[in-house]
């Protein structure tokens, strides 16, 4: 019985002392988020399945009950600190101005985001998988967001896909339609890194004006004779369904964050609109000839009522994202468009640049 008692003790000792010297030598940190939203970072002191006792720098010891937590995540003090300063991760890291990274949002997280334009909300629903709702204050258009991340086993490395489909709601009864889809690859952390996506964007207006486009044949049509008199031939009319307003393209994006403080982010975003060349109504142009004699007609040339076009656009948004915390952040942009416009009529190339800026104001809000 004596030797049982003290197998007991011993053991229970042996147990109690490496608890504690685990307690000595964990220095980890952990992100311990509540249910309301408040967030903790700091050593597990102690876990008894009830309540939890953590090691913050700011307050010191703070016990939660378990009930009240919502997660518990492993804190990286190489990237996530910055001069003994939490920086955070967060949600918001998942995106720059208009274009997102592989980084996912991860499941039972969600954000809002309101432009000066009109807002939009995002939801994880799966670990890997996000859908979101973006529109404008009158909610035309609007549009379905889809995001599938794609991690390595590098963490510095993940890939994604991108979805937006988009309608044009109340404008044009819903008629027209456009889409963005593409492809991203991330490097480096959630606080900084580099994006470079693929993609393909289209857009059709819905509009159709047959009715408002007719034109002849173009050509050069000589005089005819008729009862003795010269007369310019009127060749055969036409008609042509303008696609203006319709466009299909690649897009090239090349964007990143980088930390410059606990509360502040360098964000870079930019996107190269390709453009493709296509073919749209001009009006037609007609050339009356005489014959430098009689005066009478001698030929008319319908000319080509058709130029191509080819614009080519890069759209700059440089910006700073001030975040309070965990739960909202502010973000200035100042972009801008740098365009060139090619045409090309009757053979004859024309070039045409030009530029304007389009500052944005952002409001980020995590529920």
């Amino acid at each position: 019985m004596k030797k049982l008692l003290l197998f007991f003790v011993l053991f229970f000792s042996f147990v109690s002392n490496a608890q504690v010297a685990k307690q000595e030598t964990d220095t980890l940190k952990y992100l311990i988020v509540r249910n309301n939203g408040i967030e903790y970072v700091g050593q597990i002191i102690s876990d008894d399945g009830r309540e939890l006792l953590i090691m913050t720098q700011q307050l010191g010891k703070i016990y939660i009950p378990k009930s009240e937590v919502k997660s518990i995540t492993l804190v990286d003090e190489v990237t996530d600190y910055r001069a003994g300063e939490y920086l955070g991760q967060g949600v918001f890291t998942t995106r720059y101005q208009f274009t997102t990274n592989a980084f996912p949002i991860k499941k039972g997280e969600n954000y809002a985001l309101i432009n000066l334009y009109g807002p939009e909300v995002h939801f994880g629903v799966l670990p890997n998988l996000s859908v979101g709702i973006m529109a404008t204050w009158i909610a035309s258009p609007i549009a379905l967001a889809l995001k599938y991340t794609i991690p390595t086993q590098n963490p510095k490395l993940n890939f994604g896909l991108g979805t937006i489909m988009a309608s044009s709601g109340y404008f044009n009864q819903a008629k027209g339609y456009g889409g963005l889809h593409w492809g991203m690859a991330t490097y480096g952390t959630r606080r900084s890194n580099a994006t470079l996506s693929l993609g393909y964007g289209y857009f059709n207006s819905g509009f159709s004006f047959t009715s408002q486009n007719t034109y002849y044949q173009p050509g050069t049509y000589a005089a005819v004779q008729i009862q003795g008199a010269y007369s310019f031939p009127i060749p055969e009319l036409l008609t042509y369904e303008n696609e203006v307003g319709n466009f299909k393209t690649p897009i090239v994006g090349i964007s990143g964050i980088a930390a410059v403080g606990k509360k502040a982010s360098f964000i870079w975003d930019v996107m190269i609109i390709g453009g493709n060349r296509r073919t749209i109504f001009d009006g037609q142009d007609i050339q009356y000839f005489y014959d430098q004699t009689t005066f009478q007609p001698s030929s008319v040339v319908y000319n080509d009522p058709f130029i191509e076009v080819k614009n080519t656009n890069v759209v700059v948004m440089p910006g700073m994202r001030f975040q309070k915390d965990q739960n909202r952040a502010f973000q200035v942009t100042l972009s801008g468009v740098i365009g060139r416009r090619e045409e090309i009529v009757n053979n004859q190339l024309s070039v045409n640049n030009y530029s304007f800026p389009i500052p944005m104001l952002s409001w980020f809000y995590k529920f």
